[in-house]
């Protein structure tokens, strides 16, 4: 028995060393093989990168479109508060917010009660001033043929005369009486001075309100206004007329056009700014008063500068640096940005770069600086054959 169990423990000890020494082999392979894969390892030379022409850039000296930025909320070009011309109580208001009016559409109606029992005094005085005014007419007429007559003095008919001119002027102003009590009473119904929307009621039925006082906010929505400060560095660049492209918040990637229309003239105190004023169409009412825009106005073109396309720059860790080849090396560049042209993909260098030296234009991934790298030559284009022997000849 103690026979067999030390002929079984002496296999199972073989097996054990050559699944030991195999894991061994296998991770002595993979070491040998991940130095050979390393530039510079005993497997073999340095892997050299090879960029084709197609691949690289250089600094080029272009100009570059320059955008003036503008923002701002939008307001109605055209906008009315109807205000109480008479006070009183309200007796009825007729629209609510964001319903369409018309022009001369009612808005609202203030009691006229006290205003018609004015109406009939002022007419009522005006009819006693007339009696008074016909009276003493008579009286004149009659003073001036008892005047011809020698029946009263010249003293008398003066007198008479000077009464008839006093109740003329009462009968002017009594009537002038009678037309503001009038008017106060077409005051006491309010309409609406444009077409639009109803922005705001600001009073409700049965309240009373004094002169003045806002009783409707009336908008009309079929075109817009941006209000934007600019430095007064960049206004004489501008011009009524120009063209700007704006985005508002909430309508994603579509764009609106709009117009420079007026320029204020004067900078505002404190921020030496002066305000734009952009109009914007808009038929469809797809837009709002309060809406917040952003645009940008086209400037002219700067003049050339260093530049280099935007795919060339890489920015990491807060620092912007190109890849370039020099001297058989991939080399990480540093470099100072400027302004950036995205209509032409091209974005200014401002930092000096070795004239003609080539640039990484594409995304490649895991360079390292100092690599080896080489620029392949372009492939020399074959000369066209002769198409046949006939034209060989007539050569």
């Amino acid at each position: 028995m103690a026979k067999r169990w030390t002929s079984r423990r002496v296999i199972g000890a073989a097996v054990v060393l050559l699944v030991v020494g195999a894991i061994g082999g296998t991770v002595a392979m993979r070491v040998i093989e991940k130095v050979n894969e390393t530039p510079g390892g005993k497997g073999g030379p340095p892997v050299v990168l090879e960029f084709s022409p197609g691949d690289l850039t250089r600094v080029e000296a272009q100009p570059l479109s320059r955008w003036l930025p503008v923002s701002g909320a939008l307001q109605p070009v055209r906008q009315a508060t109807v205000k109480a011309k008479v006070s009183g109580d309200v007796r009825q208001i007729t629209v609510r917010e964001g319903e369409t009016v018309r022009v001369g559409q009612l808005l609202a109606r203030i009691d006229t009660a006290d205003l018609e029992a004015k109406l009939l005094e002022r007419t009522g005085a005006l009819e006693s001033a007339k009696a008074q005014l016909a009276m003493a007419a008579k009286t004149q007429a009659t003073n001036q043929a008892l005047l011809k007559q020698n029946f009263i003095s010249q003293n008398a008919y003066d007198n008479s005369e000077s009464s008839s001119g006093v109740f003329q002027g009462s009968v002017k102003s009594a009537e002038a009486q009678v037309q503001l009590a009038r008017n106060a009473l077409r005051d006491a119904v309010a309409t609406s001075p444009l077409a639009g929307q109803v922005a705001k009621r600001h009073v409700q039925p049965g309240e009373k309100v004094a002169f003045d006082s806002p009783l409707v906010t009336i908008v009309d929505l079929t075109e817009m206004e941006l209000q934007a400060a600019v430095p007064a560095s960049d206004v004489p660049e501008l011009a009524i007329g120009k063209a700007v492209e704006l985005t508002i918040d909430g309508f994603g990637e579509r764009r609106f056009s709009g117009r420079v229309e007026r320029i204020n003239p004067s900078a505002e105190a404190g921020t030496r700014a002066i305000l734009v004023y952009v109009g914007i169409p808009n038929a469809d009412g797809a837009l709002r008063g309060g809406m917040f825009a952003t645009g940008r106005v086209a400037l002219a073109a700067s003049a050339p500068v260093a530049t280099l396309p935007a795919t060339a720059v890489r920015t990491d860790a807060g620092q912007t640096f190109v890849w370039t080849v020099e001297g058989g090396k991939l080399v990480k560049r540093g470099i100072v940005t400027g302004r950036r042209d995205d209509a032409a993909g091209r974005v200014e260098v401002k930092t000096a770069l070795t004239p003609g030296v080539p640039v990484l234009a594409a995304r490649f991934d895991n360079l390292k600086d100092g690599a080896p790298a080489i620029v392949k030559a372009p492939a020399p284009v074959p000369a066209s054959a002769p198409t046949s022997g006939r034209s060989q000849a007539a050569g």
